[in-house]
This record gives structure tokens, sequence and C-alpha cells, in this order.
């Protein structure tokens, strides 16, 4: 009886000076570097093997002249094809399902990432391409004002004879004057072609779009756009544009006593912004809840700052000619396109596409996929897969492209795409505090650098954070679990029991360098 009071009474002492504690510390393992929160590895670099070869070449020795990620040209790449063919082609996936083939990429680059010379250099064929396409209809458009001109004139003059025609003189005058003012009317002139708008309002830029018969892309190296669209001038949101314009829904615009409508809108976007843009897009009204967030393919390239070559080779002659004759040649073929060119799949391509499908259905599941929590983005993920296929099935075909079925390896480029895009978009997600985890395990790493400690119990956690945040104890677990994944804190293990009573609670180290990292 009494050795055995005696080892209780040892227990006793050893767990009243932390003996397990100190013991575990001497056996625990060497701490690794913590992992940033939020960060889910390393994001993949830009595929530019998936691109047709004189769109790769072009990126590629735009990146090297530049001295920036293959990422922002690539995007912007994309972007480009999306203004050359945006609206003028869809692709039939599979019965009544098609996709236009425009897109929405926004590049996220920090200021001095020469964004501005990126631009420059990937669609300066657009720009040549206009001046064509103006050069082509100029022409036109002087006849046409010309004849109008003339022809205001003549129903003016038949409007006046009718105005002082009397007895049976006048019924005829009524008519040539109504004969001439449908004259007028029916001589329509050519609108002179626009393909890019950069710096512009919804409502002007929905107006020029309607003018373009439904197309229009808005480029920039800046997103200033967004404080607009969130009603910086305004004062009210509005999104309609490019939620229509993404998903080539109808759009009405009402102009001084006439309405005019396209049926299918096709608005391109292509950005460069400033990281801090994606936080902040994020809270402004209903770009989420209404779902222009999730219709934007986001890139987060790392920063070369302070790395870059300073005498980089140039962009060679011949892969810049190539690139600018093909990407015109490209917009001025499928510009006269009114009704928009059908894509069709292989056999193969439709089966590998259905297989890929499959997969993406099960990384939707909310309790074990990882795209649960960006259904709205994931959800249009397939279809976005679909209209990259169809853009380099156009650029790889640029003569008869829709003569001929979008392969199984144009699909699988796709696909390698698409997988680029959603690593970038679940790093974007997790940036805008939409993963739950991620921001309670946040708000806890933020307890311990304020605190300062390097040991921790549960229940300590739990009484210092506001009860607004954590309701209960059990909703510590999941981010505790991030935690310990990422490598701040270790789980000690649970100390032997010294009698009856409530199990102690948890307890955790902190890595030592916590308090030397930020998130």
């Amino acid at each position: 009886m009494t050795t055995r009071n005696n080892t209780q009474t040892a227990e006793a002492i050893l767990a009243g000076i932390g003996a397990s504690t100190v013991l575990a510390e001497l056996h625990a393992p060497a701490w690794e570097p913590p992992a940033p929160l939020g960060q889910r590895g390393p994001l993949p670099s830009f595929p530019v093997h998936a691109l047709p070869s004189w769109v790769a070449d072009q990126v590629s020795a735009v990146a090297e002249e530049t001295q920036t990620p293959l990422d922002l040209a690539g995007c912007v790449g994309l972007a480009a094809l999306s203004t050359a063919a945006g609206g003028r082609a869809v692709v039939n996936v599979r019965g009544s399902w098609t996709e236009p083939v425009n897109l929405f990429v926004l590049v996220a680059m920090p200021p001095g990432s020469r964004k501005s010379a990126v631009f420059r250099a990937m669609t300066t064929p657009l720009s040549n391409a206009e001046k064509a396409l103006l050069e082509r209809i100029g022409p036109q458009i002087t006849e046409a004002e010309v004849a109008r001109r003339l022809a205001m004139d003549v129903a003016e003059k038949a409007a006046r004879t009718a105005g002082s025609a009397r007895g049976e003189a006048a019924p005829e005058a009524l008519a040539e004057a109504q004969s001439a003012a449908l004259a007028v009317e029916s001589i329509k002139v050519p609108v002179k072609p626009r393909l890019i708008a950069d710096d512009i309002t919804p409502e002007t830029a929905a107006s020029l779009l309607v003018e373009q018969g439904g197309r229009l892309a808005v480029l920039s190296a800046e997103g200033g756009i967004f404080a607009t669209l969130a009603g910086r001038y305004s004062g009210t949101p509005n999104l309609d544009l490019f939620l229509k314009g993404h998903a080539g829904d109808p759009l009405i615009i009402d102009r001084r006593g006439r309405t005019e409508r396209v049926d299918h809108a096709a608005l391109t976007m292509g950005l460069a912004v400033q990281p801090e843009i994606i936080a902040d897009i994020a809270g402004m009204p209903g770009f989420r809840g209404k779902g222009l967030l999730g219709r934007i393919l986001y890139s987060l390239p790392k920063s070369n700052v302070g790395y870059r070559r300073i005498d980089p080779p140039p962009v060679p002659e011949h892969v810049a000619t190539r690139y600018d004759a093909n990407l015109q040649h490209l917009t001025i073929a499928m510009h006269a396109w009114d009704d928009p060119a059908r894509l069709v799949l292989s056999a193969e391509a439709a089966d590998l596409f259905t297989e890929h499908r499959r997969r993406t259905e099960t990384r939707l599941r909310p309790d074990s996929g990882d795209l649960g929590h960006i259904t709205d983005w994931a959800g249009k993920f397939d279809g976005a897969v679909m209209r990259m296929a169809g853009l380099l099935h156009l650029a790889a075909h640029i003569d008869d492209a829709w003569r001929r079925p979008v392969t199984a390896d144009t699909v699988s480029a796709a696909i390698t795409l698409g997988e680029y895009f959603t690593a970038h978009a679940l790093a974007t997600f997790d940036a805008m505090g939409a993963d739950p985890d991620l921001e309670a395990a946040r708000v806890v790493h933020a307890w311990l650098q304020r605190t300062r400690v390097t040991r921790f119990t549960v229940r300590e956690v739990f009484t210092a954070l506001p009860r607004s945040r954590f309701r209960k104890v059990t909703e510590l677990e999941a981010p505790l679990d991030l935690l310990e994944q990422l490598g701040w804190i270790r789980r000690e293990p649970e100390p032997p029991r010294t009698g009856p009573g409530r199990r102690p609670s948890p307890a955790y180290a902190v890595h030592p360098n916590l308090h030397q990292h930020t998130s």
C-alpha cells in the first residue's frame, strides 16, 4: 500500500513540474521551416508548351527580353487570342452545350514588373489589325456618309415640298417625302472597327460593344476597371456588362429614341494588376455574390524583381514577325464572321474531356474536394477549358479551323492550362479569405504572434479568442490541424492520467521562429 502511495506521489510530483513536457521537448524531432499560411505548395509556372508554336515562341522571347515571368506574357497572349476570336466562334461541347471562346484573365504583379512592356509586345498586332480593318472599310464609310448626306438633302427638300403642297398635289408630295426619308434610313454607314478599350466605364463599354456587333476587349496593364465597376463614378456597382459579356447572353442598350440589342455579347478581359487588388476586389459589393470573381482566370506569378538580367537578348525578328502576321491574320479573318463559327470535338477529344469532367466533379465535393470551397469558380472550370481549347484550335489552324475537329491533343493542352489556372485560383481565393479553415488558422496564428507564447493549450486559446469567432472549442480543431500541417505548431503527447476528473486540455508547442515569420 505504501509503495502504491509513493508511486502516486512521484507521478504527481513529476506532473506538477511538467516532466513529461520536458521529456517530450528533449526527444521531439527538429523543427522544419514552416510553410506560409495559404500556400499549398509552390505555384506552377505557365505551361508555355501548351500554346501553338508561334504563340509560345513569342511568349518565351518576350519574357526573356523583359525579364518577366512566363505567366505574364502567356496570360496576355491568351487574352490576345480571345480578342481576335471572341464572339466569332463557339465550341460545341455536347448536345446543346456550347462555349464561346472569350476569356477573362487577370495577372497579379508588383509595381515595377514591366507589365506595360509585355502588354505592348503581345497586343501590338491587334492594334495593327485594327488599322488594317479601318483602311479596308474606310472608303466604304466615306461613300456611305456622302450618300447619306445627299439623301438627307433630298429628304429635307421633299419634306418642305410636302409641307407646302395643297390640293391634288399633296398626297404625291407626301409619298415622295416618306420615300426619301426611308431612303435615308436604308443607308447604313459602316462602323469604324474597334477591338480594344482600356480605361472605360461600363456604360460606355456597353455602347461600344453593341456598336461593334457585340464584341469588345478590355485590355489594360492596370486594374482601375474594378473600381469603376464597383461604382467609383456612379456610386452604384454595375457588373451587368461583364456578367453578360462573359456568358454570351443578350445585351440591350436603350439609346435616344431607339433600342439596340445583340443576341450574344462577347467581352474579353485581360488585366495585369498589383497584388493588393486581389484582396480589394473580394470586398467589392456584388463581385463574388453575382459571380464575377468566378469568371476570371487568375495568375499569381512569383516576382523576379531583383534577380533580372541587365542585358537580355531582344525578341528575335523572325519570332515577332511571325507572331504579328499570324495574330493579324486570325483577327482580320474572324472579324467578318457575323454568325459564329462552330467548332466540334473529335471522338477522342470528347472522351478525354468526359474523363476530365469526372475528375472535376469529385473535386467539387464539399467534404473532401479541394475545390469544394470555390464552387463559384470551379463550376465554370470545365467551360473555361473548352474555351481555351477553342482558342488553341483556332490559333493552330488559322485558315480553316472550322473545317477541322478539335483534337484530343488540343483538349489535353487546354486541360494543362486549366490545371495551371486552378492552382492559381486556389491561391487567389485563399488570399481573398474564401477558405474558412484557413481564415480561422490565421486568427489563431495572429494570437500566437501577439502573445509570443512558446506553448499553449486548446483551452487557453479558446478562452483568449472572442466567442464571436469561435463559439465552441471544437471549432478550433480544423485550424489547429492546419497550423500543425504547415509546421507552425506541434501537438505534445498527452500526459498520463493522475486520477479521476476530466482529461487535460491538449497542448501544443510553437515553432521557435514563429515570431520572426509573417504569414
